[in-house]
Formats: structure tokens, C-alpha cells, sequence
């Protein structure tokens, strides 16, 4: 989305202070003030109707716009009043200090709000600045999340016959995506090189626009978690035209103890970071225990065959 024009579209004070001419402070000091007429006051939402000429000062408000003549703001607590009429400047200011440039938040024309990540408070704003009150968007993407199994219960089922186990996965990834809704497949693939998750489906419903991704997520908890946050979250971004999504926290850490890996196989390990320390946490695929135990996930990259003790790593963290 472009700006229609400048923003802020004046010349604007960052401080309380006064408007000056900058070269009529070069030199000045605490021991050597310098001496300026004031020529008069600016208010806020107005248009000044004084200038600032040789050897003159305006005051100013922050936010107020800078009076002709004027390149620069002095700060009040550099100035005091010397007599009536009469302020005294004891610091110098260069050209441009204490102002913001009439094009400095966004030159006419330039790309307020960049396509492909999602709207931000800071981007409304800025559209809200630039009289921008609409905008395209991609719709929010529909997602539906089935749950199969004889032996899956909704969570809501007070008690539990031999065997069975309430749908815990369905309510997890729910809160990952935040939307309901899908419909039925035509597979691409089935088993990824991934642990834990490899028993994990990708298929599309339909074709061309009309087409409807589908990821068969592996029955195991913990496995469908880890494959959706790593390749359902991304799609369903895709989808919804956010090409840039926001970073995820990410901190450096040292390993605690040696990982083993088998190379050509994605190994996404939980951990617990303190102290700058991460220490992997174990369990098999189907305790929801460990993820609830760690603070983020490491990947052991397909090439490698295992990370060493004091490694550093890269630890995504859970927002």
C-alpha cells in the first residue's frame, strides 16, 4: 500500500524548545551562552504565523510545525529565559536536531505496508496516518481438524472405558490455528523424513484455485503437534497470502549432552534452556508431557549424524 503523500507531511518539533536558525548557536557553551529575540510561539495544530530570522527563536511545542527560517530545535532544558524577551542558549544544535523531516516517517509514494505478512497494530497506525482506512487482504484461511481413531473420545467424556484416550490433539492444534472447517484427499506423498512424525500424509482436495491442502497428522500427540507447527503452520500462512510471517524467538544456547541422529533423517528435539544451557528432553511419541516440559525445540539437520556435548545451537522458543 502506498502513501498518498508525505507523512508527517511538515516539518515537525520532536521537543519542547525553541526554533532556530542552528548557525546561531554554533559556539555556544555554559560558560559562553549565546543570546536570541524571541520572535514569538508556536501552537500545536496550527500553522505558524511568525518566522524565525538572524538572531531570533520561536518557541515550540513537541509536535508543533517548524516556522520558516527555522532548521532547527533547540531543547528547553538547554535554554533559559535571560531576560523578558531575551533567551540564553547554552548548547549548540546542528541542522535538522530535534525535528522530524516533513517526508521522514513516509516519502509520497513509498510502500507503507509491505504484502505478504500479517497487519500489525504499527501498520494500522501508519495506514491510519496516511488517511488509509481500507485494504485488500487475503481471507482468513478455513481449516478443519479430524480426529480418526476407534479409540479417540471428545475430551469432554467423563469417563474413560478400557482403551480408550480423549481427542487430545484436535484441541491442540485448534489452538494453533485458531479456525475450523476441510473436506476430503488425493495424496502427494505418505511418510516424511522426519522424527518424531514420520508417519505423516500430505494430500489436496480438489485442483487448481479450488484446490484444499490436507496434511494426515500421525496419531501420536506429541508427533502431530511438532509436524503441524513445522509444515501445517507455514501452509496455512501461505494460504492466507502471509509470505512473510512473523520470526519466531530463537536463542543460542550450549548443549547439555551429546544427540544422536541418523543422517537423512530431520530430527526435531525438545528442550529446556537455562542459563544459556539446553538440555534435550525425552519421552516417546505419544507423551504430551514433553512438550509441556520444554521451553522450545532444536532440529538436527539431515546431514548430520548427531550434535556433540557444548555444541551451540539454535533454539526456537514456544511463544
Amino acid at each position: 500500500m502506498a502513501a498518498p503523500e508525505a507523512l508527517p507531511g511538515f516539518a515537525r518539533s520532536t521537543v519542547d524548545g525553541y526554533a532556530v536558525r542552528a548557525a546561531d548557536t554554533y559556539g555556544v557553551s555554559e560558560g559562553l551562552p549565546g543570546y536570541l529575540d524571541l520572535a514569538g510561539a508556536v501552537a500545536m495544530g496550527a500553522e505558524p504565523d511568525v518566522a524565525v530570522g538572524p538572531g531570533t527563536a520561536v518557541s515550540m511545542p513537541t509536535g508543533g510545525m517548524l516556522p520558516p527560517g527555522a532548521d532547527a530545535v533547540v531543547m528547553v532544558e538547554y535554554t533559559q529565559e535571560a531576560m523578558a524577551g531575551t533567551i540564553e542558549v547554552v548548547r549548540p544544535v546542528a541542522p535538522g536536531e530535534g525535528v522530524v523531516r516533513a517526508d521522514e516517517d513516509a516519502a509520497a509514494g513509498a510502500d507503507l505496508v509491505p504484502a505478504g505478512r500479517p497487519l500489525r497494530a504499527q501498520d494500522l497506525g501508519i495506514l491510519a496516518a496516511a488517511g488509509i482506512t481500507a485494504v485488500a487482504v487475503h481471507a482468513r484461511p478455513r481449516v478443519t481438524i479430524l480426529s480418526t481413531g476407534d479409540e479417540v473420545v471428545p475430551p469432554t467424556a467423563a469417563a474413560l472405558r478400557p482403551g480408550q484416550v480423549r481427542d487430545a490433539t484436535s484441541v491442540a492444534l485448534a489452538a494453533l490455528v485458531a479456525v475450523r472447517r476441510l473436506g476430503p484427499p488425493g495424496i502427494w506423498c505418505h511418510g516424511l523424513a522426519i522424527r518424531p512424525g514420520k508417519p505423516t500424509l500430505l494430500a489436496e482436495c480438489g485442483s487448481g484455485d479450488c484446490g484444499v491442502p490436507i496434511i494426515g497428522l500421525p496419531g501420536n500427540p506429541r508427533s502431530a503437534l511438532v509436524v503441524f507447527r513445522l509444515v501445517g503452520l507455514p501452509l496455512v500462512r501461505l494460504i492466507g497470502g502471509c509470505t512473510a510471517p512473523p520470526a519466531e524467538p530463537v536463542v543460542r544456547a550450549r548443549l547439555a549432552r551429546d544427540l544422536a541422529s541418523a543422517t537423512g533423517r530431520l530430527d526435531v528435539v525438545q528442550v529446556r534452556v537455562s542459563s544459556g544451557i539446553a538440555t534435550p528432553v525425552f519421552g516417546v511419541s505419544a507423551l504430551l508431557s514433553v512438550l509441556t516440559a520444554a521451553d522450545g525445540y532444536l532440529v538436527v539437520p539431515e546431514e548430520a549424524t548427531g550434535l556433540d556435548a557444548g555444541a551451540d545451537v539454535d533454539v526456537t522458543l514456544y511463544r
